[in-house]
């Protein structure tokens, strides 16, 4: 069931909402747009809105340089954080401010660093909100420290022959952090001390076209969620971590370019699909089924996921195209058992 809309000014890529209470009713989503020409630029936009009744609410827009992912911190010490990985080869982090003087919530930015002279692909936080990993598209991925307003890479190591479109922290190992790339490998490294000369695995045969995203259950320690432009959600289980076995596979008939986990109900999964719409699977017992897709968008799904606050009783999804700019909230009429 639809419950709104509205159009950003810039090519959609990525929504996030906040997972934090009081927060939850916070979403932020990011634009990226390529101007061509003899000086080529790429511009971009974070916006943030608030979705009680449902609806959305601009609270807050940041004009910056093209955006290619957003996240919000996991929580830990810190405080409320929301990071941005750009074009520029740039890391930010804003805080979230909520004063008079702004009339609402709104996003300053405390932190932003050069991390790269290519660009910044994706992003993830670690599990006390101190450390990012970022996926780097020269085939690089970085992780850099947050504290306070500061930013310092402390990895840096070439895993990849190409595009590093996925970099992740396992969820309950901070030394382990899993990257996938347009070379097609699904790789795993121990970051505690040069991570390019410890490899824990590398899987180059499963995938048949380049590695979208990394996923890591929340609900299972050992499984770890794959998409791919090979149009395949697979899921992995790392007992065997030296070699991962490919348990589940699911055809999506569109490159799966996000996978997010449902905030309550295990095996839940919200893809997005590029070519295909969006897409809610569950996963369980040793099968994998696509329980609702949902195609009302015009252009490239590329941003998805699902409101996170403790008012459960339905599942509210955020999701975002390219081309044509779309950001819409909808509930999934799919109902399961918990």
């Amino acid at each position: 069931m639809d419950a709104a809309h509205c159009y950003l000014e810039g090519n959609a890529d990525a929504v996030e909402f906040c997972p934090h209470e009081p927060h939850a009713n916070l979403l932020a989503a990011s634009t990226y747009t390529l101007e061509e020409g003899d000086l080529p630029s790429r511009s971009g936009s974070v916006y943030l809105f608030d979705i009680e009744h449902s609806r959305l609410n601009l609270l807050h827009k940041v004009d910056t340089t093209g955006v290619f992912d957003i996240r919000w911190s996991r929580g830990g010490g810190g405080s409320l954080a929301l990071a941005q990985a750009d074009a520029d080869g740039c890391l930010r982090v804003y805080k979230v401010d909520d004063s008079e003087a702004t009339k609402g919530y709104s996003l300053r930015e405390v932190a932003g660093s050069k991390i790269s002279s290519s660009m910044c692909l994706y992003l993830d936080w670690d599990q006390s909100s101190t450390s990012i990993v970022v996926g780097l598209s020269d085939g690089s991925a970085s992780v850099v420290s947050f504290s306070d307003s500061n930013l310092e890479t402390v990895q840096e190591w070439k895993g990849h022959d190409f595009e590093v479109w996925t970099a992740s922290f396992d969820l309950n190992n901070p030394s382990l952090v899993y990257t996938g790339s347009d070379d097609c490998k699904f790789s795993c490294w121990d970051i505690r001390d040069s991570p390019g000369d410890n490899r824990v695995f590398q899987n180059s045969k499963a995938h048949t076209m380049g590695v979208c995203c990394i996923s890591p259950s929340p609900s299972d320690p050992y499984s770890v969620f794959t998409g791919s432009y090979d149009e395949t959600l697979r899921v992995w289980d790392t007992r065997s971590v030296s070699r991962p076995v490919n348990e589940i596979s699911v055809s999506l008939g569109g490159g799966v370019w996000r996978i997010k986990h449902h905030p309550s109900l295990s095996g839940v999964v919200l893809a997005a699909c590029m070519h295909n719409g969006f897409a809610v699977v569950k996963v369980s017992g040793g099968k994998g089924e696509v329980m609702e897709s949902y195609n009302k968008h015009e252009s490239l799904a590329y941003g998805a996921d699902w409101y996170k606050g403790k008012d459960q009783k339905r599942s509210l999804v955020a999701t975002c195209s390219f081309y044509d700019k779309l950001l819409r909230l909808w509930t999934p009429e799919t109902t399961f058992e918990i």
